[in-house]
C-alpha cells in the first residue's frame, strides 16, 4: 500500500523522476566525442572460452552494411547510425524510447592476443568472434 504521507510520496516521486532522467541520459546521450555529436551505446554481451572471444552487440533497426567494427589495443569499437524511420516531418513523435542517431561503443576485451575471426548479423545483432592467438 502506498504511503499517504505527502513528504514520503513526494520524495519517492522525485527519486523515480531522477532515476528515469539518468536512465534516458545514459541511453541517449554521451557528449565529448571528436565529432561533438550526441551518441548512445548499444547493449553488449561478451563471452570467452579457451579459443575465442565473442561479442554480441544488439542493433535492431540498424543496417548491417552501415556498421563499422574495428578491433585495436583498446578493445572493439562499434559505431554507426540508427535513423528514425518516420522522420519525414509530417508526423508527431508521441513517445521515443528506442535510441536513435549516431552511436559508438568501445567494448574492452580480455588482455590476450586476438586476431580477426568472423563477423555475422543474426536477428538484429552484430556478432563478432575474435580468435585467441597461440603464444
Amino acid at each position: 500500500m502506498a504511503s499517504r504521507d505527502p513528504t514520503t510520496w513526494m520524495w519517492a516521486e522525485a527519486c523515480q523522476l531522477i532515476e528515469q532522467a539518468e536512465r534516458l541520459q545514459r541511453q541517449f546521450f554521451r557528449f565529448g566525442s571528436a565529432q561533438a555529436r550526441a551518441t548512445w551505446e548499444p547493449p553488449v554481451d561478451v563471452f570467452e572460452d579457451e579459443r575465442e572471444v565473442t561479442v554480441i552487440v544488439a542493433l535492431p533497426g540498424v543496417s548491417p552494411e552501415c556498421v563499422e567494427a574495428n578491433c585495436d589495443a583498446h578493445g572493439l569499437l562499434v559505431r554507426a547510425e540508427r535513423r528514425i524511420p518516420f522522420d519525414n516531418g509530417s508526423c508527431a513523435i508521441r513517445r521515443l524510447e528506442i535510441p536513435y542517431g549516431w552511436f559508438e561503443r568501445r567494448i574492452p576485451l580480455p588482455p590476450v592476443p586476438l586476431e580477426q575471426g568472423t563477423r555475422e548479423w543474426v536477428d538484429g545483432c552484430l556478432i563478432v568472434t575474435l580468435r585467441k592467438r597461440s603464444r
